[in-house]
């Protein structure tokens, strides 16, 4: 029987190793996610004014707040980017064995770090040395998901069976694209803190525009 359009061919497949099913690893994932996600916005403080100056001085608070908003609107949409990252690679990931368990706590341990760097900036939003933490834990979560990526898709490890080669290359990029930004940022920020920040909404604004990658995670989901 000829094989179906897509599929790896039969003489490139590797017999499959780990345990079948991820379930539970997205859930204790998403799960963290939840919890560090809510924590972000904790980080906004409402303006404490005195009661006889409330009317003059709440709008001025309010103006002060806003790089702080900005800060926390950007951070929420990079959190984003990394939740949609690690839920596509679980589309294409089917089997898991201990070294991946450990590969997913990693990459957890840098997203669960989030909220202080996001405090930090938000804070001291001009100051160089809050910019290079908070792209320095970007950065360590993204070479944390490639590191993930790399083990489960050596061989076709831990993967679905029928993932084509090229998949797996352009998974490769979209996951190196983002560090590599932010590596960018930091360095930019040497030199000029707004051209750092900017660079952070070019990455969130890359990762929003559709990719051939959405179209066959939702095949596979479809597929289900």
């Amino acid at each position: 029987m000829p094989e179906e359009p897509g599929e790896m061919p039969k003489a490139e497949r590797k017999k499959p190793v780990g345990v079948r099913g991820t379930e539970r690893i997205l859930a204790f994932s998403d799960g963290v996610f939840a919890v560090v996600i809510t924590l972000l916005v904790l980080e906004i403080k409402v303006p404490d004014i005195p009661a006889d100056q409330v009317a003059g001085e709440l709008p001025r608070a309010l103006a002060h707040l806003l790089p702080s908003v900005l800060s926390h609107i950007v951070s929420f949409a990079l959190f984003g980017i990394y939740w949609v990252g690690h839920h596509t690679l679980f589309t294409f990931i089917k089997r898991y064995d201990r070294n991946l368990l450990w590969l997913n706590i990693l990459f957890l341990l840098f997203m669960a770090s989030m909220p202080f760097p996001t405090a930090l900036l938000i804070r001291y939003n001009d100051q160089w040395i809050s910019m290079v933490v908070y792209c320095s834990i970007l950065i360590l979560t993204g070479l944390s998901a490639v590191a993930m990526w790399s083990y489960a898709s050596r061989d076709h490890r831990l993967l679905d069976e029928n993932l084509k080669p090229d998949v797996i290359a352009l998974t490769y990029r979209r996951i190196l694209v983002a560090p590599a930004i932010y590596l960018i940022a930091l360095a930019v920020s040497v030199a000029s803190l707004t051209a750092a920040k900017l660079l952070l909404v070019v990455a969130v604004l890359l990762y929003i525009v559709p990719n051939p990658l959405i179209a066959l995670h939702q095949q596979l989901g479809h597929s289900e």
